[in-house]
């Protein structure tokens, strides 16, 4: 089965090479098949690196032109003025304004958001998770590319695939926290099956994220992660069936 990454409009009409590259087009097998890209997963190590090399071949370039981080859940913006050779900087963010370089993330859940100013030639992936997203990796990663030219409002950015939130049931004390760090932060949470659960919002919260950054156009691509076992993984859904691990899927953006 070939790649058959997701690209969004607002992402095609800036110019740039881009895709939500879901589980499929891969050689790994097994809770990984097939195009498990998560360096960090159980899956064997020659079939993550073929499938790596598969996504940036269909990039239009090689695995040393990736500039992919070690992921922490931080705020944490990395420059990347050239691939990086197989090196993972910790962080959750990649921003460049060098064509070649292949910004991107992997997720399982989490939300992946790819970002691009077209009149700057700057383009950036960061990795939002609710960890990140509370603590200001939208932001961050916003600031390291206005640092390489890019201006807020002529940024473009779509948020890839991730847990939804009809998914995402959460405790009580989860939308404690997000409204203790900003009262605005509570109208993303709605009742759950119990008095003391929630259901997070997380690609609408991400999204709201980029518009306090002043980004001035995004969008969500709207596929949930966890009921959508044929194009993607998903820790919560191996969570719930008592699986021993899973993969991860990558997104990926790059000037060409």
């Amino acid at each position: 089965m070939p790649l058959a990454p997701i690209t969004h409009p607002l992402l095609d009409r800036a110019g740039v090479r881009h895709g939500f590259f879901t589980r499929q087009g891969g050689v790994s097998t097994g809770l990984y098949d097939s195009l498990n890209t998560g360096i960090g997963s159980k899956d064997h190590p020659a079939a993550v690196t073929e499938n790596r090399r598969r996504v940036a071949e269909y990039l239009g370039g090689a695995p040393d032109d990736l500039a992919a981080c070690y992921q922490i859940h931080s705020a944490v913006a990395r420059v990347a003025e050239a691939g990086w050779k197989g090196d993972r900087p910790a962080g959750d963010a990649s921003v460049t304004a060098t064509p070649g370089v292949i910004c991107a993330v992997l997720t399982a859940d989490c939300a992946p958001v790819l970002l691009a100013d077209a009149a700057a030639g700057v383009v950036g992936a960061a990795h939002a998770g609710w960890k990140g997203a509370l603590g200001g990796i939208v932001h961050s990663t916003v600031a390291a590319m206005e640092a390489l030219g890019a201006r807020p409002g002529r940024i473009v950015a779509v948020v890839g695939p991730c847990i939804a939130q009809a998914s995402y049931e959460v405790g009580v004390e989860f939308q404690d926290r997000f409204e203790h760090h900003d009262p605005g932060g509570g109208r993303f949470f709605a009742p759950g099956p119990a008095p003391d659960k929630r259901l997070f919002d997380l690609p609408a919260y991400v999204l709201w994220r980029l518009e306090q950054a002043g980004v001035g156009a995004a969008a969500w691509v709207g596929d949930d992660t966890r009921t959508d076992a044929v194009r993607f993984f998903s820790n919560r859904r191996a969570h719930l069936r008592g699986e021993g691990d899973f993969g991860r899927q990558m997104s990926a953006i790059s000037l060409g």
